[in-house]
């Protein structure tokens, strides 16, 4: 079981690298002048490899997740590892979120300014805290 937990916290440090990193290439992008379409072409071609990169972090993470919780019973029956569970979810929808923007800056269809990325770069650090929070201090 150390083994699954272990690779289980490398693979989320991981793919929460890469939502910690993707939003800061989208304050960039954010930012490009419009006739600088070189720089905006190298920064969307860094956010498309580091979603898919990210994406494919994910997988791992949350395939082992699940084999500590339901192969382990690991926080099974726990309001901790419910409200974890939430975390997970707003995880996968912030990444998928994410998807979605890169998309958007692609297509030239950004309507947000750099300001709101710096924001919107805030949530996976308080997502993290909180799930880290939960899993070792088990508050309820």
């Amino acid at each position: 079981m150390l083994w699954v937990k272990s690779f289980h916290i490398v693979f989320v440090a991981s793919w929460f690298a890469g939502l910690f990193y993707l939003p800061r290439i989208f304050v960039n992008l954010a930012m490009v002048p419009s006739e600088s379409l070189a720089e905006r072409e190298r920064l969307l071609l860094m956010a498309r490899k580091l979603m898919r990169f990210t994406s494919v972090l994910a997988v791992p993470a949350l395939g082992l997740g699940l084999w500590l919780w339901l192969g382990y019973g690991i926080g099974a029956g726990s309001g901790w590892m419910h409200a974890k569970l939430l975390v997970v979810l707003l995880a996968l929808a912030y990444h998928h979120v994410c998807g979605v923007m890169l998309k958007q800056f692609a297509r030239g269809a950004n309507r947000r300014n750099h300001v709101w990325y710096r924001w919107f770069n805030e949530a996976p650090v308080i997502l993290l805290v909180i799930a880290v929070i939960l899993v070792v201090v088990k508050p309820f």
